[in-house]
């Protein structure tokens, strides 16, 4: 376990008692709509919304859901179980795009999911039980899926440096963090007619916790949040811990910079597994601190292309 400075502790912002919070992101605010969070129950299907603590909007969804990207139209694209689907955030209308693994065997599910630094979106899946070595990972380019890994079990912390030149992800089961360098177009590089293997870059089997999803900062750190240790840890760019945000549960799931000046940093959290949840402290709700005071700030995500 690390000794790194601590940043602040979060404190619960929305009471959403999410069995799997995950997936959160940053909604730029429209004519009709304002600014605002947002986040997924993934096993509940459920899309949340808050633009501070106490105008909390879910909305059921028609499957097991683990992101939404935010389109260059305004609407999403919403990461779910067997299917990619548009959402108009306004009227609630959905339309599917494609399927997504809908006849995978064994089953599988969506899990992390972002907007790369070109637009297009990288998403993962796994096994509906974690089965090892059911899940893959994509990018959607430009409305074409492609397939870039597979032999995952718990794909996550997709991010992405603020230049573009890197990937990140984990498999949690494996406690490390990769790298992956990307050419000029965004597609890890290919030696030989094949992708070139991404290599160890962050090595937290120490750190109390399975390493779950991620966010790049401006800087280009990352934060990464540690599942059973109750925090999220800042990286270096060396992949080492220099800094962590405290939480008073310990599964926190994903962080997310969003807010004034993208200097909030948004923690969702997950009751998953837990035979007794711990609803007063916060287990399954979303969780934030402004960390402003120490210059931190965000990356915005870039909407997404499709077209």
């Amino acid at each position: 376990m690390t000794s790194s400075p601590c940043l602040g502790t979060a404190r619960r912002l929305v009471a959403s008692g999410c069995e799997l919070g995950e997936g959160p992101g940053w909604t730029p605010a429209t004519k009709a709509l304002p600014a605002r969070v947002r986040w997924l129950n993934i096993l509940a299907g459920e899309l949340h919304h808050a633009a501070n603590g106490s105008d909390h909007v879910i909305t059921q969804l028609a499957r097991r859901t683990s992101y939404a990207a935010v389109t260059q139209d305004g609407d999403y694209l919403l990461v779910a179980e067997g299917m990619l689907s548009r959402f108009n955030p306004e009227t609630g209308a959905v339309e599917d795009v494609m399927p997504f693994e809908a006849d995978a065997r064994p089953a599988t599910r969506s899990n992390d999911a972002r907007v790369d630094r070109h637009g297009s979106l990288w998403l993962s899946s796994m096994g509906c039980n974690a089965e090892t070595g059911a899940g893959s990972l994509y990018r959607l380019h430009r409305g074409e899926l492609t397939r870039v890994l597979e032999g995952l079990s718990i794909p996550n912390a997709l991010c992405f440096s603020p230049d573009g030149r890197f990937a990140y992800f984990t498999d949690t089961v494996t406690g490390q963090v990769m790298r992956w360098q990307l050419d000029a177009d965004g597609w890890p590089l290919t030696s030989a007619g094949e992708y070139n293997a991404p290599e160890i870059w962050a090595d937290l089997r120490d750190a109390g916790g399975g390493p779950d999803g991620a966010a790049i900062d401006a800087d280009g750190h990352m934060w990464i949040a540690l599942w059973g240790a109750g925090r999220v840890a800042r990286l270096d760019h060396d992949g080492k811990e220099i800094g962590h945000v405290e939480l008073p549960v310990s599964q926190p799931s994903c962080p997310l910079f969003g807010g004034e000046g993208l200097s909030t940093l948004y923690i969702t959290t997950a009751h998953e597994g837990m035979t007794t949840p711990d609803h007063a402290a916060g287990d399954g709700d979303l969780f934030a601190l402004d960390l402003s005071a120490h210059g931190f700030k965000g990356l915005a995500e870039p909407p997404l292309v499709l077209g």
